[in-house]
């Protein structure tokens, strides 16, 4: 832990010792004193506060995470700030609130610790590899959100991003001038049609645009996925939806990769859940996104409260007549809102 607040590793360590857990725990007061102790003790988990002196809690880990880059990282922040806490997901594997509490730490610990295992599994890994060449990391998708990030860019520079591919071009003027968005007036400049469509649905039409864009039935999972990513986001609040969204638009992306015939570490056969998280992980994309993918048709794998792999667990299963496993909701307080989220599906379907 790298922070100045010595009681909160107190509270730590003491939860460790009630749950039976003989992790180790080392704290550090500065950036300097974490860069000596981490090279000392070589950790399988960093923590970061918001603040380590004059230092930004992100740019120490991220100083770390190039020495460790193995670890969990974890980086601590203020409530409030949840645009800036999604952003840090990018180096963060979790974003917690601070004042840090003990059991959310070691949940956030365990989970992260769990998806790790299931896609390193040795199998797994062998058997991807005989795929052979897999998907390419989705580009235009990823240049449209760094460049989304600042807030000085301007439509044309983002309506200059969408026209380099004619397809993603053609996608976005056919949606705006869909009766949802136009208006009943027509759009035919790509910059009026990006600051019609807006930052959120922009990005998802490019995404699914770049992931889905061959294969037999690419089109088919594509068009589910937009309802799935829809409805998920419709399940949390804030910044959550967002990325609930994204990893509701990507939770069937392991369908475009062969099937595979592995045994988990469970026993089970990997899903196309699984391979597709292995997929997502290649490319990069933030941790609660991957894990959602990994883990929505189990979610009762993630330890903690209903969040992004539970939005994405509820709105695919909807999607596809899947059962739900209320069992999960029930655990994390959350049964009480499925006959609401049952008639939103229905809605959206409808609306579709």
């Amino acid at each position: 832990m790298v922070n100045d607040n010595g009681e909160q590793a107190a509270q730590v360590e003491q939860e460790l010792a009630e749950q039976g857990l003989d992790w180790q725990l080392a704290r550090a007061a500065s950036l300097e004193a974490a860069l000596a102790m981490a090279a000392d003790l070589a950790p399988d988990v960093l923590v970061c506060g918001e603040r380590v002196g004059p230092a930004a809690g992100l740019a120490v880990l991220t100083q770390l995470r190039e020495r460790h880059p193995d670890a969990v990282r974890i980086l601590l922040m203020e409530s409030g700030r949840e645009q800036e806490a999604m952003q840090a997901l990018e180096t963060a594997h979790r974003v917690l609130p601070e004042p840090l509490e003990a059991l959310p730490l070691i949940e956030a610990v365990e989970s992260v610790m769990e998806l790790r295992a299931l896609l390193e599994d040795p199998a797994l890994k062998q058997a991807i590899n005989r795929v052979g060449a897999l998907p390419a990391a989705p580009r235009q998708y990823m240049a449209l959100t760094r460049l989304l990030r600042d807030p000085d860019t301007s439509a044309a520079r983002i309506a200059e991003v969408v026209s380099q591919d004619p397809t993603v071009a053609a996608r976005v003027l056919r949606l705006t001038n869909s009766a949802y968005y136009s208006g009943g007036r027509e759009i035919s400049d790509l910059r009026t049609a990006v600051t019609r469509l807006g930052q959120n649905a922009l990005r998802h039409l490019v995404l699914a645009s770049e992931v889905f864009a061959a294969g037999a039935d690419a089109d088919a999972i594509r068009d589910r996925s937009l309802r799935i990513s829809q409805l998920a986001g419709r399940l949390l609040a804030g910044p959550s939806a967002e990325l609930a969204s994204t990893a509701g638009l990507l939770s069937e992306v392991g369908l475009l990769l062969p099937k595979l015939t592995v045994q988990d570490q469970h026993g089970s056969a990997a899903s196309y859940a699984t391979t597709g998280a292995y997929l997502l992980g290649l490319w990069g994309l933030p941790g609660p996104i991957v894990e959602a993918v990994a883990f929505h048709l189990q979610p009762a794998r993630i330890r903690g409260s209903f969040w992004v792999a539970g939005a994405v667990h509820v709105a695919a299963a909807l999607v596809n007549g899947r059962e739900i496993d209320t069992a999960y909701l029930r655990t994390v307080g959350q049964l009480d809102k499925l006959p609401k989220w049952q008639a939103l599906a229905e809605s959206l379907s409808e609306a579709a």
